[in-house]
């Protein structure tokens, strides 16, 4: 390696730097996106149910969403790098013990361990990326990390598809073992330490603890809703001792020398603004995303491969507009492409909730790119303002908190949409099958079990089932309508918290001094 280090010098070493974490964002979101068009294969291989193949893809989040400011402020402590190494290693081990998973008990542990390992690794990619970039190029580098970010969920699906088709679900998990082998090298050679100078070594124990225990009783109580009963007991104590709990951890964080999340990044509008449309943005879009994955594949009849390939247009735009969009936002201020770009994606979700039982891929396409529009123009100026606001040395607790929103807005997305789903599909279910000799119970069963496709009834006559497959489509639809109507609302909020809390340019720049005024102050 010594005889190419001449390649790397001061000058460029910030661009090998965004590669190395590029490399490491793109491991990340490959694996999101190639699980979900695995999940029928993976179903059927392991014999799971409905609930199992939720916690292969919610026990993911729960670890990673729970983690996320944990490990940004682990970084801020002990050395970013470090730490983003770490993640890498648990992720890609966590990943070969996926592969080789003999059940699904196996298969959701593991994916547990890749989303601690992803914990410590996307809040670093971030975070060395504002160390290693001035305020003024931040947002073309941070939109090129979104947009390789973009890159891997456009082939996410395609390769996902390719590979479950063709050579095994397995096939999804080994992929990351050769890319995560390059990201530490990368990593090792080609990135520079960096950690908070303003704080010690000491962690918080106490405060890692109770935030830890109290986004996992409300993630849980999120994840588990709809199936246990909003309204049953345990969803209710598990919430109120998330509340209790996170309300315990605001007060320790304040009376702390070295917190997990410093309060004080919320004092910048443009910090609030950021992670509330980082919220937003993952809750509206989650729901497209995990609902659309399962009507193209039992309702439209696509195979895991054909489906993943319709996901295309709003990745491949995503890509060509996330770049532009923080160049954009480096001349003008990130409000208004953040304003503009949640605009597109509230009437992008508005097309979809029109859909119907014979709508065809031609009619959901303008859906598509409106959505990949909106996305790419308000993910790398929303990553940017976040980032721009505060101090360099606070970067990794402030990429933490930023993802962590990012993460429980899609959990609580997924969750909601979920529950209004399952109310409007039983709903419509029972309207259409008031004269039917099935009882409630059975309706119910069906309602929980129409993401698997066409419903299994024992004893029907063809001419039955037939009618039952026609009404377990129209309510899948119906609920699929209703959700994507919320997410519209959701949205709009988004437009109006951007256009209020998300500073212009020329406050920008205020803040950018008011910032290194403190930075030296606290030197």
């Amino acid at each position: 390696m010594s005889r190419f280090a001449y390649l790397i010098t001061d000058e460029n070493r910030k661009w090998w730097t965004l590669g190395a974490m590029c490399l490491a964002l793109f491991m990340v979101m490959l694996d999101n996106t190639v699980v979900n068009v695995a999940l029928p294969s993976i179903q059927s291989d392991l014999d799971t149910s409905i609930s199992g193949l939720e916690w292969i893809v919610n026990g993911y989040t729960l670890s990673f969403a729970v983690l996320l400011a944990v490990g940004g402020r682990m970084g801020d402590i002990f050395g970013r790098r470090r730490m983003f190494i770490f993640g890498v290693i648990v992720f890609t081990v966590a990943s070969t013990t996926a592969g080789f998973a003999p059940g699904n008990f196996a298969l959701v542990a593991s994916r547990v361990l890749q989303g601690v390992g992803a914990a410590f690794m996307m809040p670093g990619t971030l975070s060395i990326i504002t160390d290693a970039f001035p305020p003024s190029e931040r947002g073309k580098a941070i939109g090129t990390w979104a947009g390789v970010s973009a890159l891997a969920l456009a082939i996410g699906p395609v390769l996902g598809g390719f590979l479950t088709d063709y050579v095994s679900w397995r096939a999804i998990f080994y992929i990351n073992l050769p890319v995560g082998v390059l990201t530490v090298l990368a990593a090792i050679f080609l990135v520079r330490e960096s950690r908070d100078t303003t704080v010690g070594r000491k962690v918080d124990v106490l405060g890692v603890g109770i935030l830890t225990v109290g986004l996992t009783a409300l993630v849980l109580a999120l994840i588990e809703g709809n199936n246990w009963g909003w309204d049953s007991l345990a969803v209710l104590g598990l919430i109120f001792f998330s509340v209790v709990s996170l309300a315990w951890f605001v007060f320790t964080e304040l009376t702390v020398k070295a917190p997990i999340v410093e309060f004080a990044l919320f004092r910048s509008r443009n910090f609030i603004g950021s992670v509330t449309v980082a919220f937003i943005i993952s809750f509206a879009m989650m729901g497209v995303f995990f609902f659309l994955a399962l009507y193209m594949q039992n309702i439209l009849g696509y195979t895991a491969l054909e489906a993943g390939v319709r996901f295309l247009p709003t990745t491949l735009v995503i890509m060509v507009i996330a770049p532009l969009s923080g160049r954009l936002s480096d001349r003008i201020g990130p409000r208004w492409p953040i304003v503009v770009g949640m605009a597109l994606i509230a009437g992008s979700l508005y097309l979809f909730s029109t859909i119907e039982i014979g709508t065809t891929f031609a009619g959901l396409l303008p859906s598509f790119i409106l959505l990949g529009a909106g996305i790419g123009l308000t993910m790398s100026p929303m990553s940017t303002a976040a980032m721009n606001s505060v101090v360099t040395a606070k970067a990794g607790v402030a990429s933490g908190i930023l993802s962590m929103f990012r993460m429980i807005g899609g959990t609580f997305g997924v969750a909601l949409l979920g529950a209004l789903f399952q109310n409007q599909a039983k709903y419509r279910l029972d309207e259409l099958l008031s004269d039917s000799t099935l009882a409630p119970g059975q309706r119910a069963e069906l309602v929980r079990s129409l993401a698997g496709g066409v419903p299994e009834v024992q004893g029907l006559t063809p001419d039955q089932m037939a009618r039952l497959t026609s009404a377990s489509q129209d309510a899948f639809v119906y609920g699929l309508t209703h959700a994507m109507v919320l997410s519209v609302v959701v949205a709009l909020v988004g437009v109006l918290v951007a256009f209020l809390l998300i500073r212009g340019q020329g406050d920008s720049v205020e803040e950018e001094a008011r910032l290194s005024a403190d930075a030296a102050q606290a030197v």
